[in-house]
């Protein structure tokens, strides 16, 4: 048997040959449909699409992708976040605002459509933990409208806010450093 193949070995070998490929093609498909899910959940932005100039700096929050997208005013600074959007179609709005105030340790209070809805909710203090607004926010020149954050990480990709864009606190801690106010903003 020397220098011959037994049939065994030949039809492990020939088995071995067929089992390989397949395994091969089942990771590259897993890989393809991860990358798939990954290009469908961030969406590419670029400011000139939706601003004359950057101003002071620009902020893309796009509900469709559940991503922030900021640019500074010299455009050498580009980020991306993930964030929490409106639940539904009737809670968003959509359209040109800007930032017009920003605080760190915001109070929160029901909206009086809130107050419809939950009648038991009531007013947070700044810098509580149970803070819906979470450690900073940046007021919109819509009434009610911010970005925030949230100490809820389980809304962050999710529809589950009454309007306003949410972040992780370190994420909006981050933003809310190099966002000033007069930025331009944009929600989709």
């Amino acid at each position: 048997m020397t220098g011959i193949f037994s049939r065994r070995s030949l039809l492990l070998a020939g088995g071995a040959a067929l089992i390989v490929p397949g395994q091969v093609r089942a990771q590259e498909r897993a890989e393809a449909s991860a990358v798939r899910r990954n290009v469908s959940s961030f969406a590419s932005q670029d400011w000139r699409d939706h601003f004359d100039a950057l101003g002071v700096g620009c902020i893309v929050c796009d509900t469709t992708s559940r991503a922030l997208h900021y640019w500074s005013a010299d455009g050498s600074d580009y980020r991306i976040y993930p964030t929490s959007v409106p639940k539904t179609d009737e809670l968003t709005k959509r359209g040109y605002t800007k930032i017009v105030r920003k605080k760190v340790g915001p109070s929160w209070t029901p909206t009086a459509s809130q107050m419809e809805r939950f009648p038991d909710w009531k007013p947070v203090e700044g810098g509580a933990a149970d803070n819906p607004l979470g450690t900073h926010a940046m007021y919109l020149d819509w009434p009610a409208y911010l970005i925030h954050g949230t100490h809820d990480t389980r809304k962050i990709g999710r529809p589950s806010s009454d309007g306003c864009i949410g972040l992780y606190n370190e994420k909006i801690a981050e933003l809310f450093e190099i966002t000033p106010v007069g930025t331009q903003v944009r929600l989709i």
